[in-house]
């Protein structure tokens, strides 16, 4: 049965016959193309592309006609495919991406800055024993992270990109007095009585609209990358600043990938996205330190932003000293927005409006996308859709 409600639709324009006739003049071999996802999107795209001119190379040589492929992505491969189709669009007879992290997702600050997030405010106790164990395997520290990470293009490619809706990493500090900390988040729970909030920073903004600068400023408590974090085999050891130049070099490949593929989509494009509020993901950060009241250090923009990084803890808090003073721990809230799990939907309608459709969907999260039936349903039909344009 078709539920286009579950597509985030009223209604979906149904198959006729002649759309079912048109779809059984191909035949439709599948073929898996892997990547690796530590590497620059842009040579992983450049292996896609081989790997099309061999596909349609074969079939012709078989005696089959064969001009075009129909190219089906999950999450960072979209990214992969974009860029191949940008350079061989003809090649191509469409596109569907699935939970494509097309603005990027601050899921990856969060993993590289404080190691792999082990629950979620959506998940249940086994849920978040699964996430934990997840967290284990991806890095469940910044120790653990900032070595595979932080040197890696393709890694970095998954960060907010300068189309990504900003400000979106904030710092907060909230005077009161605080609870025990809720979760291995690192975040707390304040009194029971309103506190008073300050907001002291927003990034990137109009002064520093660039993210790819929040990026390769490896000084500030709030940084992305530590650098003595990311060299542990003591590989760039012997060059001056090797540790460092290399993460800018990485940063800049990253920075040249996203500005170079913009916001193009293949001509006959199809999308969808999780768009769940059971399946939160980190839409925006934010790093909230409690202060007790009347504290010696009364604390400003000025002086939180120009504070001092003094540690982090295994949970991925960070204790910073304002003017050589206050010791503030400061910890990030938990998943704010919907979406998958992973891609927040401030990111998965990225391609709104620059692709034939968008469908914000529910009801899985960022890994099954694919398992989940009525997506299976949805790309199925979408092939459908997009074969009807093939000559």
């Amino acid at each position: 049965a078709c539920t286009p409600q579950q597509w985030g639709l009223r209604e979906f324009e149904p198959l006729t016959v002649a759309h079912l006739k048109k779809h059984a003049q191909f035949y439709f071999p599948v073929y898996a193309v892997g990547y690796n996802w530590l590497d620059d999107c842009e040579q992983s795209s450049r292996r896609l592309e081989q790997r099309i001119q061999e596909i349609i190379a074969f079939w012709i040589q078989h005696k089959r006609q064969c001009q075009q492929v129909i190219l089906v992505t999950h999450s960072m491969g979209g990214l992969v495919a974009r860029a191949c189709a940008k350079r061989i669009p003809d090649k191509i007879a469409g596109v569907i991406h699935g939970v494509m992290p097309a603005l990027g997702a601050p899921a990856a600050y969060r993993r590289l800055a404080c190691g792999t997030e082990s629950d979620s405010p959506d998940n249940g106790p086994l849920d978040n024993v699964a996430a934990s164990r997840l967290a284990l395997i991806l890095g469940e520290t910044t120790e653990k992270t900032t070595p595979v990470l932080a040197t890696s293009p393709g890694a970095l490619e998954l960060l907010p990109n300068h189309l990504y809706p900003g400000p979106w990493l904030h710092v907060r500090v909230m005077t009161g007095v605080a609870t025990p900390p809720a979760s291995s988040g690192g975040h707390t729970n304040g009194p029971a009585n309103a506190p008073e909030k300050r907001d002291c920073m927003h990034l990137p903004n109009a002064k520093a609209p660039n993210p790819y600068d929040l990026y390769r400023d490896m000084t500030p408590w709030y940084r992305l990358i530590n650098p003595t974090l990311a060299d542990p085999a003591g590989k760039y050891i012997k060059e001056k600043d090797g540790i460092e130049n290399a993460i800018i070099a990485a940063i800049d490949t990253a920075e040249r990938f996203h500005r170079s593929l913009g916001d193009y989509y293949h001509p006959n494009t199809y999308a969808f996205y999780g768009d769940d509020q059971h399946k939160r993901a980190y839409g925006q950060l934010r790093w909230i330190a409690w202060q007790q009241a009347g504290a010696a250090t009364a604390v400003t923009a000025a002086n939180v932003g120009a504070a001092s990084f003094v540690g982090h803890t295994a949970l991925g808090q960070r204790r910073v000293r304002v003017e050589g003073q206050s010791v503030l721990l400061f910890g990030l809230e938990q998943q704010d927005a919907r979406g998958d799990g992973t891609v927040p939907q401030q990111s998965g309608t990225g391609p709104r409006g620059k692709v034939r459709q968008v469908f914000a969907t529910r009801g899985y999260d960022h890994q099954g996308s694919y398992k989940h039936p009525d997506m299976l349903m949805l790309t199925l039909r979408l092939v459908v859709k997009i074969v009807q344009e093939m000559p």
